[in-house]
């Protein structure tokens, strides 16, 4: 047989079973496409559909009261001052959380992962933990610290003769109370996505930086931050889409008052949709979320490609 023959006749035969072999594959993964489409999209586009029409209880008992209704919805969103009050308090939310999360954790994950520290497994479970606890439990617990004559943090701010606060009752405090729960339930998530981040780091690297006379401060600077760039990304991407979607917090907390003060996006949605039953314009306001949250992600990846090496 001349050289050469018997690799033609490989390829030859491979050629011939690449078709049998793609139709094996998406035989594989058909269950998991069709689980896809019948629990996401296909919801996706009805909910989508949903926000061009003005669906709502009536409609729900007779379809014949179902009218499509355009872009009335958005337009409609664009002059509801409570939506705006929802999407700022969501916003002062993000900005506030966001980085009250994100830097704390950081810096917990630095100090767990230092080779001095003792006790590093007990310290991760005990600041984990709040991330796995029932949020209604946590919400019973803070409800009580924030107690305006009973709680703790009342007898704190005594002994510094300052005047009980009501908490969740005044509009100008509900809000930062929220946060302050929000931040201590969340962070230990972001701190061990760092732990992770940091342990993948080759500690040859920080020899190599002690070898050429780095201190502590610069090996963190040239060494840590860059290589631990994609996973702050990661993170700041995981709490930005999370703390958009901010509903269980002021739903158990304080229903969205006192005054609107700690009414979300989310918040809003469902009350518009599960408390008054206007789907179509509850729709509406999801999608103009998804669109901000689209949005956020897409400034998030933009930041990646100048910042990540």
């Amino acid at each position: 047989m001349p050289d050469g023959t018997a690799p033609d006749d490989i390829r030859q035969r491979l050629r011939g079973m690449a078709p049998e072999r793609g139709r094996v594959g998406y035989g594989f993964v058909a269950p998991a496409l069709s689980a896809i489409l019948v629990f996401f999209f296909i919801p996706l586009a009805g909910a989508l559909l949903l926000s061009f029409t003005d669906f709502d209880i009536y409609a729900l008992g007779d379809l014949a009261y179902l009218r499509f209704i355009g872009i009335d919805n958005y337009t409609r969103l664009a002059r509801d001052p409570l939506f705006w009050k929802a999407l700022g308090n969501t916003m002062m939310f993000v900005v506030s959380a966001g980085p009250l999360t994100v830097l704390p954790a950081l810096g917990l994950a630095l100090l767990l992962h230092a080779r001095l520290t003792r006790f590093k497994g007990f310290f991760r479970t005990a600041l984990f933990l709040p991330v796995v606890t029932t949020l209604v439990a946590v919400a019973v617990v803070w409800r009580y610290l924030y107690h305006p004559q009973y709680g703790p943090m009342a007898a704190v701010l005594s002994v510094f003769g300052v005047e009980p606060i009501d908490w969740l009752g005044d509009p100008h405090w509900a809000l930062p109370a929220i946060i302050l729960m929000a931040v201590w339930k969340n962070f230990g998530y972001s701190m061990v996505v760092f732990l992770a981040g940091l342990h993948a780091i080759p500690g040859q690297l920080y020899e190599a930086a002690r070898i050429d006379g780095a201190n502590a401060w610069q090996q963190f600077r040239h060494v840590t931050l860059p290589l631990l760039a994609p996973t702050t990304l990661f993170v700041a991407v995981l709490t930005l889409v999370g703390y958009l979607q901010l509903f269980a917090e002021p739903y158990v907390m304080t229903q969205g008052g006192p005054s609107q003060s700690t009414l979300s996006v989310v918040l809003l949605m469902y009350e518009e949709g599960f408390r008054w039953w206007n789907m179509g314009y509850a729709a509406a306001v999801a999608f103009l979320l998804f669109g901000i949250i689209v949005a956020g992600g897409l400034v998030l990846r933009r930041v990646q490609r100048r910042w990540v090496p």
